[in-house]
C-alpha cells in the first residue's frame, strides 16, 4: 500500500511521503488563497473552498479555515461555519446538513501512536461523523474516531472524546451528554 492508501485506511503511514506532503501543500495554499480573499468578495472567496473540498455547495465558512488535504472533508447543505475552523482530515470528515459551527472550531482525525519510538515516524487517523442539524459552540473540539448523532448541541468549550447520540445536549472535557432534545426536526 501507499502511504496515502494507508492514511486513508486509518493505518500508520508516513507523513513525510512526498505525495501527501505535495498534498498538504496544496491544500494550505487554497486555505491561505481563501483566508487573504476580500472579505466583500464573497462568491470569490468562497470559489476557492469549493475547489479544495471538491463540492459545489459548502455552505458558509468565515475565515480562517485550515485543513490538512480538503479532499477528506464531506459538507452536507446548509452548513455555517464561524472564524477559525481547523479540519486536521487525514481521514474522512463528514459533516450533515443544517449544521452550524462556532468560532474556533477543531475536528481531528489525526493522532499518533504512544509508544515514543513509533510517534517519531508515524501518526494515523480514525474519521469524524457529524448528523444533521447539529451545533457546535464556539472551541469545541472533536477528537479522532468520534460519531455526533443528528439534532445534538456540543456546549462552548467542549472536548468530545466520545460518541454523542442523537438529540441530546452535551457539554464540558470530557464531554457528556447533560439532556435530552425532545422537539427534533
Amino acid at each position: 500500500m501507499t502511504e496515502k492508501q494507508k492514511m486513508l485506511a486509518g493505518q500508520p503511514y508516513k507523513a513525510s511521503d512526498e505525495t501527501l506532503l505535495a498534498e498538504r501543500m496544496q491544500a494550505k495554499l487554497m486555505c491561505h488563497r481563501f483566508n487573504h480573499a476580500d472579505p466583500t468578495q464573497l462568491e470569490a472567496r468562497m470559489a476557492y473552498l469549493r475547489e479544495l473540498l471538491v463540492i459545489p455547495n459548502c455552505g458558509h465558512i468565515e475565515p480562517n479555515f485550515f485543513c490538512d488535504y480538503g479532499y477528506n472533508i464531506q459538507i452536507g447543505k446548509q452548513f455555517y461555519a464561524n472564524h477559525n475552523l481547523t479540519i486536521l482530515d487525514v481521514c474522512q470528515v463528514v459533516i450533515g446538513d443544517h449544521v452550524m459551527f462556532g468560532p474556533n472550531v477543531l475536528l481531528s482525525t489525526a493522532t499518533h501512536p504512544i509508544e515514543p519510538s513509533a510517534r517519531l515516524t508515524t501518526e494515523y487517523g480514525k474519521s469524524i461523523h457529524i448528523g444533521h442539524h447539529v451545533w457546535l459552540g464556539g472551541n469545541v473540539c472533536v477528537l479522532p474516531g468520534v460519531t455526533i448523532g443528528d439534532n445534538c448541541v456540543i456546549g462552548a468549550g467542549s472536548v468530545v472524546n466520545k460518541d454523542i447520540p442523537a438529540n441530546s445536549v452535551a457539554v464540558g472535557n470530557p464531554c457528556k451528554v447533560i439532556k435530552q432534545i425532545h422537539d427534533t426536526v
